[in-house]
């Protein structure tokens, strides 16, 4: 019956500092973890490996959350092909953005993946036909236009192969962000974690057969490394959820380009080039724009379905 009882998706108790924390600490968990797949790629780690120890630690974390949580009753479905769907699809999103990690300095890698949000509203109006006003596209343009001066196409500001693995990562990142949505219709948000990380293992423990290797102990202790960060990430991204609205939460996102920052000018000497702090600005300018677009948008339908009520 615990399951049936609790319901870890709606929260019992506001509390905006606290998610805001969580959010800022989850920002920084992932600028670690992605810094530390760059240095595993150093030493020779390749990347289904990192992959496949990184969800090894967000399935162990998952199944924390989920026996903390509704208990693993709540993880029966009906739709297996969807979250079988949405793991393939996640995989390689996954993949894609460690690749570009890899391939980019830090930062510049970083400020591209800002463009998550900019494809989540332009895949929710063509997959999702959900109505997309001028503030959004407008966003929309903003933010490509950020990309554009962040990669400089012909002038040799980012390496383009980097930047073109970077844009489809956070093109698939969005398309993900979709199938969660209406995965989000009928499963909770513990019982989609949880298929994601576990499912994932079994095609990726097929790939370890061929790509596994032997590494030396401070190896293993950052590939250990990635799979805390990434699981902890997971849970701290969950609590901030569950405390304080999208809304608020959301562009705290945005500090993690100050931790890529700092990290790859400490561990790979990378110095962003003048075009990130030119281009990092628009784009987060643009994401900033649809947050609160969104936010108003979810506020005015809010007041409508209470004033719906009130006269009825």
């Amino acid at each position: 019956m615990r399951g049936a009882t609790q319901d870890t998706d709606r929260p019992a108790e506001q509390r905006p500092l606290a998610g805001v924390a969580l959010r800022l600490v989850t920002a920084l968990l992932l600028a670690v973890m992605f810094a530390l797949v760059k240095l595993a790629a150093t030493r020779g780690v390749n990347l289904v490996e990192t992959v496949f120890y990184r969800q090894i630690g967000s399935a162990a974390c998952a199944a924390a959350l989920v026996a903390a949580g509704p208990g693993f009753g709540s993880l029966r479905t009906k739709r297996v092909g969807a979250h079988v769907g949405r793991m393939a699809l996640g995989v390689t999103a996954m993949a894609l953005n460690f690749l570009a990690m890899i391939m980019l300095p830090l930062a510049e890698a970083t400020a591209i993946g800002f463009t998550v949000p900019i494809f989540s509203v332009v895949l929710a109006a063509l997959v999702l036909g959900e109505p997309t006003g001028r503030w959004r596209w407008g966003a929309v343009a903003i933010g490509f236009v950020g990309v554009l001066l962040i990669v400089q196409p012909g002038r040799d500001a980012v390496p383009l192969d980097g930047a073109s693995v970077a844009i489809l990562a956070a093109l698939l990142t969005a398309s993900v962000t979709i199938v969660i949505r209406r995965l989000g219709a009928t499963e909770r948000a513990s019982t989609t974690v949880f298929w994601f990380a576990v499912s994932s293992l079994v095609p990726l423990a097929g790939m370890m057969l061929w790509f596994a290797q032997a590494h030396e102990a401070a190896t293993w202790g950052v590939l250990a490394g990635i799979a805390l960060a990434g699981g902890l990430a997971q849970l701290t991204l969950t609590g901030a959820l569950r405390l304080a609205p999208v809304a608020l939460v959301m562009p705290m996102d945005y500090t993690s380009l100050l931790w890529a920052t700092l990290l790859g000018a400490w561990l790979f000497s990378e110095m962003p080039t003048p075009s990130v702090w030119i281009g990092a600005p628009v784009i987060i300018l643009s994401g900033l724009v649809i947050v609160w677009r969104e936010h108003r948008l979810a506020r005015r339908a809010a007041l409508a379905a209470k004033a719906e009520v009130a006269t009825t």
